[in-house]
């Protein structure tokens, strides 16, 4: 049960592509329920093992045969070696059968039943698509990046804790083979599960066991740890992921690591392993049958206006079927009719809108599957399926702190959201953008910006071009690096500062951000490590 860990290829687009949290005191994203993130090139065809019967045929690896590993504690005065038929972990009620994820969008509804396109500005008079009252947004999760660092606030680390962490701490050299490993036993002795992945399998096997590894590995934080797996168990609804799937994820996962953690493995390892991940599961599935009774699994949203501001970015804006609650800054994952169950993130390019259109900036990838069908493919009139919003790079409105905005490419998207939310709140304070890219032509939105600058007295835009004349208008244009001309306008002391665009950016912006004089807990940013995972 895995989800995003969003991130670039070559070329890597901001968490609009995103990616998805943000750093502390915030923290997106996600990952982690039988699901699955695009790669970034698309396989011909691939052929599912298939086991016959249980006892299953040994997976296609080449180390000895496995034996199963149970998910339920065993008795301390059982021999380590004997097995028992496995028990799944104790759940909930199952929540009902969501449509299966592999039947294309297209197939379960089709563009030509839904209602015309309308203008972007309206809404179709009786459309499933007619904007209804929004609900009341959820509050921001916390990241993997806030659930890794809690670690440091568990003192003394608790007994289990200190034998997940002995395991993490073997497996770390041969990662990739426990990964491969775990996969193959999942698909041999539950071939039905490979039904809930996309085709192309590298970017998910890659980031595999990150999110859940690393939850069990923090197990002391109980309420970081709820809010971050909560959400994962939200937004694996629209894998179509089920209670009964979780004991069998369990079980390959506790031999996966049996096998490759021969120094730290035994009894009481294992026993500690199967309590976490007993735990881990049971909050994924509470808060799932939880979401069941107050949300759909996904939302489905007709394309009411493609723009075509460069050969390869495009501003999309969609039309959701039921209200859509988000916040300014979040993001969302969305599956188009041309990929079914392959999933990409993006930020929401706007402040929640009265008439509940949503806008994303999307940039075209070289074989990203998702951003290439955005682009050049999608039209008005077009259904797309969205998730769950997530992400924490909101704005606190109880505070008058000032906004230091930073944004590269398409980065500018969320943060151009987070001005027109500072605007609709009414509570003035000041707020410094930095919109840089690589040439005057590459500041697509730039226009827009200046346009809220010329609206708002308290909102200074200053454009910054890598190379090339500096840019038109703004209250100051500079060329170079946008990390430098941050440092430049410094001190930025008493002020929250918002990260967004590639990985390379962020590295360096926070760095930047810190020199300027922002303090570390005060800046946030889509999760590094999910860009980095992200090839679309």
């Amino acid at each position: 049960m895995w989800e995003r860990v969003s991130g670039p290829g070559p070329e890597p687009e901001p968490v609009h592509e995103p990616a998805h949290a943000t750093q502390p005191p915030t923290a997106h994203a996600p990952t982690g329920a039988v699901p699955v993130q695009e790669s970034t090139a698309p396989e011909p065809h691939v052929q599912q093992p298939v086991a016959p019967q249980r006892p299953v045929q040994q997976p296609p690896v080449q180390e000895p045969a496995v034996q199963q590993t149970p998910v339920q504690q065993p008795p301390a005065q059982e021999p380590a070696a004997q097995q028992r038929p496995v028990q799944q972990p104790p759940v909930q009620e199952p929540t009902v059968q969501q449509q299966p994820v592999q039947q294309p969008v297209a197939q379960q509804q089709p563009v030509q039943d839904q209602a015309p396109a309308a203008p972007a500005d309206s809404a179709a008079p009786g459309s499933v698509f007619t904007p209804r009252e929004r609900p009341a947004a959820p509050a921001p999760e916390p990241s993997l990046e806030a659930v890794r660092a809690s670690a440091s606030s568990a003192t003394p680390a608790s007994p289990d804790a200190i034998l997940i962490r002995r395991t993490m701490a073997e497996i770390e050299p041969v990662a990739d083979k426990v990964t491969s490993y775990f996969y193959a036993l999942l698909f041999v002795q539950y071939p039905d599960l490979r039904a809930l992945f996309p085709a192309s399998m590298d970017t998910q096997r890659d980031r595999l066991f990150k999110a859940l590894l690393t939850a069990a590995q923090h197990v002391d934080d109980a309420d970081v740890l709820t809010a971050y797996l909560a959400n994962l168990g939200r937004g694996h609804r629209k894998y179509g992921t089920v209670p009964d799937h979780y004991p069998a994820v369990g079980e390959c996962l506790l031999a996966a690591l049996g096998r490759y953690a021969t120094s730290s493995w035994g009894p009481e390892t294992e026993a500690a392993w199967v309590r976490a991940y007993t735990a881990i599961s049971q909050i994924m599935i509470d808060a799932a049958s939880a979401d069941e009774a107050v949300a759909p699994a996904w939302w489905h949203a007709e394309v009411v206006s493609h723009e075509l501001r460069t050969p390869d970015i495009a501003v999309v804006t969609v039309r959701p079927d039921q209200p859509y609650p988000f916040l300014a800054g979040q993001y969302t994952s969305v599956e188009t009719p041309w990929w079914p169950r392959v999933w990409r993130h993006y930020s929401f390019a706007s402040a929640p809108r009265s008439d509940g259109l949503l806008s994303f900036h999307v940039k075209a990838v070289p074989a990203g599957w998702v951003s290439n069908a955005m682009v050049h493919r999608a039209r008005p009139g077009d259904v797309i399926r969205l998730g769950a919003p997530g992400g924490s790079m909101t704005v606190d409105h109880t505070t008058r702190s000032g906004l230091l905005c930073v944004g590269g490419g398409t980065g500018i998207a969320p943060l151009k959201a987070l001005v027109e939310d500072v605007a609709e709140h009414g509570i003035h304070r000041p707020v410094e953008v930095f919109y840089g890219a690589r040439s005057d032509h590459d500041l697509y939105d730039l226009d827009t910006m200046l346009q809220l600058e010329k609206a708002h007295p308290w909102l200074s835009v200053r454009p910054v071009v890598a190379t090339g004349p500096a840019a038109r208008g703004g209250t100051s244009s500079e060329t170079g690096q946008l990390p430098d001309a941050v440092r430049q306008y410094g001190p930025f002391r008493e002020y929250d500062a918002y990260l967004s665009g590639p990985p390379g950016l962020i590295r360096s912006g926070v760095d930047a951000l810190v020199g300027a004089g922002v303090p570390a807990d005060r800046i946030r940013h889509d999760s590094v490590e999910e860009l980095v995972a992200a090839g679309d």
